[in-house]
């Protein structure tokens, strides 16, 4: 997997409902039930709102990993 430079941090902005806050953090997850094996879908997080993005993905046991949005590649998303 390659490393692609993360987009300026002033332009990734949360994921959660209403939030216009920075993201930190990224939800990284798949539904085994609708995607092939391997992608991986991207929900963008600020520190406030990574527990519930977080909690909501883990519950259907979706998640596959929370990493830092400097971390994001080219196979994310």
């Amino acid at each position: 997997m390659s490393l692609i430079p993360a987009p300026s941090p002033a332009g990734l902005v949360c994921s959660a409902k209403g939030c216009r806050r920075q993201a930190t953090q990224a939800v990284v997850w798949r539904n085994p039930t609708l995607h092939v094996e391997g992608r991986r879908k991207v929900w963008l997080a600020c520190d406030e709102d990574v527990d519930q993005l977080t909690g909501f993905i883990s519950l259907r046991g979706f998640l596959l990993e929370v990493i830092g949005v400097d971390q994001l590649s080219e196979a994310d998303g």
